[in-house]
């Protein structure tokens, strides 16, 4: 079965860029900061919080700030990127992330790093919310847009293996300030190639979507709820504090879609969600990410609490995960979509993955790196068939005008079931460990346990995923959204 999709009608507020690949290189440069942010702090955490005097509870700040602004502020940006242009969005996002990053660097207390934090995730969301959206915009050719879009993938899965073995080296070699002091060269080189090689847009003005009203519901519901979600583990899942301000984030979010139905500029029309192929991968990525997040963490915590593994060894372990992913994604990604559809693709790479996740519910106290975890990480090989599959669906209902849009929703979605499997699967994995303690088994035994607990929910989750892309998604004959 071959996909066949139109090509996205262009705007004609903009320009070419010199080079669409160049252009996806800034982009792709972007994201893998962004990535490479995310998990080269968690590496560093330990000594951060020995440096700053953080408590223990103070500490998850250092990742919760980011995730919080980050996921919270990923779709106003996008829809802001539409109004006033993508390249302007994207720069000014790259500029903040910088800036923070420095910020970051030169920390003294914990709340100047907490801060910090903040602002990079802001930063992250205003680039990262457009990218995909001008990526679409310069490769309108089915065959070169999966390609493309193999490539911003594949950049995201290696930035999350290259950042846990980096953040080893640098926090051991010289300072935790290093990690973020590395951003600097790279955002600054993305600022000044993104000048030239990204297509200037002027958008289409802000009284075309200057709902005011429906960003403050958004913002605040989605920050309220992504709080709610990271504080599980702190609080607990049934306690007042996490179910009132889960009901209070839902109150919002129920608030800001009953504003977007009836506003004259809707900052988000609900047009976008018609299209089954937006619709449905956005649910299978909200599904697809909180499993496979829940398992690059809990993996790393496995080898790193049960068997013994430092940062860095740990990092190298898992890094034939992030080489088949690279091979898949950049190698055949593309020609088996083009061949079989980007559904079929998916698929298929589900498939894998829930393989991977079932296997690791058997993965013993004592294991062999070669035997039981190896096979593990060459079976993630199903990321670099799903991912792209799945960017592909969820971009391909986007006109131009929604194209940011519809880029700051699919990443909304990602960080929600990031946010959501870390925590869900976190907090079901220790209350396990701590129930087996208490009734004498020894730890590394507990431990593993806690962790088969949750790969087996991180397998359902990926199975629900299956059958959604399996009922909801189709091959899309068109790009366009519904009018």
């Amino acid at each position: 079965m071959t996909t066949s999709t139109a090509p996205a009608p262009a705007a004609p507020a903009a320009t070419a860029a010199p080079s669409r690949w160049l252009a996806l290189g800034v982009l792709a440069t972007g994201m893998l900061m962004t990535i490479l942010d995310g998990s080269i702090v968690t590496v560093a955490m330990p000594t951060i919080q020995s440096d700053l005097g953080f408590s223990p509870a103070g500490l998850s700040w250092v990742v919760n700030a980011y995730l919080i602004a980050f996921g919270s502020l990923l779709l106003l940006a996008g829809r802001l990127g539409d109004l006033i242009g993508r390249k302007r969005m994207f720069l000014a996002g790259t500029g903040v992330f910088t800036a923070a990053s420095l910020l970051a660097a030169a920390a003294t207390s914990p709340g100047v790093l907490i801060a910090a934090r903040f602002l990079q995730g802001a930063g992250s969301a205003m680039a990262s919310a457009v990218s995909l959206g001008i990526l679409v915009t310069l490769f309108t050719e089915p065959r070169e847009r999966s390609r493309a879009i193999a490539i911003f993938s594949f950049t995201g899965a290696a930035g999350a293996s290259i950042g846990q073995v980096l953040g080893g080296v640098l926090t051991d070699a010289l300072t935790w300030n290093w990690i973020f002091l590395i951003n600097l060269p790279i955002g600054i080189a993305a600022i000044l190639v993104a000048l030239p090689a990204l297509p200037s847009d002027r958008g289409l003005g802000l009284r075309a979507g200057a709902d005011v009203l429906g960003a403050l519901l958004v913002t605040s519901g989605l920050m309220t709820g992504i709080y709610a979600v990271v504080t599980i583990e702190e609080y607990g899942a049934g306690s007042a504090h996490t179910l009132g301000l889960g009901a209070l984030a839902l109150a919002l979010l129920a608030g800001f879609l009953v504003r977007q139905a009836k506003a004259a500029n809707p900052l988000m029309p609900l047009r976008i969600l018609r299209s089954r192929s937006v619709s449905g991968a956005n649910l299978v990525q909200m599904l697809t990410v909180a499993a496979m997040f829940g398992f690059q963490i809990l993996v790393a915590l496995y080898m790193q609490k049960v068997l013994g593994y430092n940062a860095s060894q740990t990092g190298l372990a898992m890094l034939p995960a992030a080489v088949v992913i690279g091979a898949v994604s950049l190698g055949v990604s593309a020609r088996l979509s083009a061949r079989f559809g980007e559904r079929n693709v998916l698929l298929a790479g589900l498939a894998l993955l829930i393989g991977v996740l079932g296997l690791l519910t058997r993965v013993p106290v004592h294991a062999s790196y070669v035997t039981d975890l190896l096979p593990v990480m060459l079976l993630a090989a199903g990321g670099g068939l799903a991912l792209p599959a799945l960017t592909s669906l969820g971009m391909s209902g986007a006109k131009e005008a929604d194209a940011g849009l519809a880029s700051g929703l699919f990443n909304t979605t990602q960080q929600i079931g990031m946010a959501l499997g870390i925590a869900v699967l976190s907090t079901l994995s220790a209350a396990r460990t701590n129930s087996l303690t208490k009734a004498g088994h020894p730890t590394p035994e507990a431990l593993t346990s806690g962790y088969h607990l949750a790969f087996a929910i991180a397998t359902a989750l990926l199975i629900a995923a299956f059958a959604a892309a399996l009922t909801v998604l189709k091959t899309p004959k068109s790009p366009e959204i519904p009018a």
